[in-house]
């Protein structure tokens, strides 16, 4: 059985290696290094000619997933944005101070994105119960939940996503995402038939201009979506 691969972008250069890498569905975001952010306007205009469904980055502010009502409202604001783009879907969540879903939150902003697939994105990490955080995710009609099983890699967390898996029952869908890869896909869906998986299929690339990098705008680190990385893990995901 295949399972389908989403691809984490930030950039015009990472929708394109995403779509022409053979995705199934992009998450459109800005600032990945940030854990994601809300796109730009202008990316967002790209991603509506995308011939896959893509789904947006709705986060307002980088930290922890505890919302103000101003975050809330520039949130609401940004879901009828995507909308009104034409895109897919959105990706978002929301945390009390102690990690539980907050359902209120949550809840005003499924409202908004009446027409519009949601998922719910690794907010759902912090919960202290698992069992509960699935019911809630599930009574507010999100369509899947992205975890890493409460770890920093999904193949850490992977006994919490089975655990997860299990709690679903197929009444949502699990889909595992932070730090899978061509090379460690496998040992994760030997164990637990996810049916999506989620993954930035990034490369390193070296910094272009030695002034920016000295300025801090360029670093050693910076990421890119690679077309082959999409490519070889799209065709894994095909073979499975």
């Amino acid at each position: 059985m295949s399972v389908l691969l989403e691809v984490c972008v930030d950039s015009s250069e990472g929708l394109a290696a995403a779509i022409n890498g053979g995705a199934d569905r992009v998450e459109l975001c800005s600032s990945l290094e940030l854990g994601g952010l809300t796109p730009t306007s202008g990316l967002i205009r790209q991603a509506a000619a995308s011939p896959i469904p893509v789904y947006a980055m709705v986060r307002p502010r980088p930290g922890n997933f505890v919302f103000s009502e101003a975050d809330t409202d520039a949130m609401v604001h940004e879901i009828d944005a995507v909308r009104s783009a034409g895109l897919a879907g959105v990706v978002l969540g929301a945390n009390l101070a102690d990690g539980q879903l907050d359902h209120t939150t949550l809840e005003r902003l499924m409202r908004q994105c009446e027409g519009l697939g949601v998922t719910l994105h690794r907010a759902f990490d912090l919960v202290p119960d698992l069992a509960e955080a699935v019911e809630i995710a599930i009574e507010l009609g999100f369509e899947r939940i992205l975890t890493s099983g409460r770890s920093l890699t999904a193949l850490v967390g992977v006994d919490d996503l089975e655990t997860t898996f299990d709690i679903s029952n197929g009444r949502i869908k699990v889909m595992p995402g932070s730090g899978i890869n061509i090379a460690n896909a496998g040992a994760l869906l030997d164990r637990i038939p996810f049916g999506e998986i989620h993954s930035s299929c990034a490369a390193v690339m070296p910094p272009v201009s030695e002034a920016a990098r000295r300025l801090g705008f360029e670093t050693a680190s910076q990421k890119q979506t690679n077309v082959d990385l999409v490519r070889a893990l799209k065709s894994y995901c095909l073979n499975r």
